[in-house]
C-alpha cells in the first residue's frame, strides 16, 4: 500500500477525520512487535505503540507534507508513532502556547518529549520562555522538556545572543539535584550543548559544572563530571577556537 502525500490546510471536518483515520490504518499495517520490544527496552513505554522505525516515520511525514490540522488530529489519537508524525508535520507558526501546554501534559516517554521539542517546539516563538517555565515543573517529562528545549535551542539557535543562554545556567545548577533519570540526563544535555556554542559560553558552562559538582547530590556530581569531561576535551576546545566560532 503506497503512502499518499497530503496537503491539507483546506481540509475540514469529516474529510480531515477520514484522512487521519487512513493514516492511522497505514501506521497500524506497519506495526512490528520486534521494534516495540526494542522501544520498551529503551524506556519508551507508551500505552499505544505500533512499533515503527524513525526513518520510516520521517519518510511518511515528508510524503504527507505540512498540515497543522492533520497534526492535531494525529496527536489526539494517543498513538506514539502518530504523535511523532504530528510533531514533524505541524506548522510552527500556527502552534499556540495552549497547544504546547496540552501536548506537554500528554508526554508519556522521553521519545515523545524529545521528538516534539526537537522537531516542532524549538521553532515556535515560545521556545525560550517554555524552556524556563517547564524546567520548574514537577512532572518528569514536562520538566525534561524544559531542558531538552535548552539543549536543542543551543544546538540550532544560530542567531540567539549569549545572554539568552546565560539565563539557563542558574536553572541548570538548581535542578541538577533532581535524581530522576529522564530529568538529569536532559539537564546534563543542556549544560553540554550550551557549553559547545562558543568559547565564552564554554567557560561559563565549565564554571557552572564546577559549582554543580560541589553540591551534595549524586545526580549533580554525575551531571558535572560528565559535562566537564566533554567541555574540557581537546576536540571541543579545538573546534571552538576556530576563527568562525569565536
Amino acid at each position: 500500500m503506497q503512502v499518499l502525500a497530503y496537503s491539507l490546510p483546506q481540509v475540514k471536518g469529516k474529510e480531515l477525520f477520514m484522512k487521519s483515520e487512513e493514516m492511522l490504518n497505514r501506521l497500524k499495517e506497519l506495526s512490528d512487535s520486534r521494534i516495540i520490544e526494542g522501544m520498551k527496552k529503551a524506556g519508551i513505554n507508551s500505552v499505544k505503540i505500533f512499533g515503527i522505525s524513525t526513518p520510516k516515520l520521517r519518510k511518511i511525514a515528508r510524503e504527507i507534507g505540512k498540515s497543522h490540522e492533520l497534526a492535531l488530529e494525529l496527536w489526539e489519537s494517543g498513538i506514539h508513532e502518530a504523535r511523532i508524525i504530528a510533531a514533524l508535520i505541524d506548522e510552527p507558526s500556527k502552534v499556540t502556547e495552549e497547544q504546547m501546554e496540552n501536548w506537554a501534559e500528554d508526554f508519556d516517554s522521553w521519545g515523545i518529549c524529545d521528538g516534539a521539542c526537537a522537531a516542532l517546539f524549538i521553532r515556535t516563538s515560545f521556545a525560550f520562555d517554555k524552556a524556563i517555565e517547564w524546567s520548574a515543573r514537577a512532572e518528569e517529562f514536562v520538566k525534561r522538556a524544559g531542558f531538552v528545549l535548552m539543549a536543542c535551542l543551543a544546538m540550532h539557535g544560530r542567531r540567539a545572543d549569549d545572554d539568552l543562554y546565560e539565563k539557563f545556567f542558574p536553572i541548570i545548577e538548581k535542578e541538577s539535584i533532581d535524581n530522576r533519570k529522564y530529568v538529569n540526563r536532559a539537564v546534563n544535555w543542556a549544560l553540554r550543548q550550551i557549553g559547545k556554542r562558543n568559547l565564552r559560553l564554554n567557560k561559563l558552562a565549565i564554571k557552572t559544572a564546577e559549582k554543580i559538582y560541589k553540591l551534595n547530590s549524586k545526580s549533580a556530581k554525575w551531571i558535572a563530571s560528565d559535562a566537564l569531561r566533554e567541555l574540557n576535551s581537546g576536540t571541543v576546545k579545538r573546534r571552538l577556537s576556530r576563527p568562525e566560532r569565536t
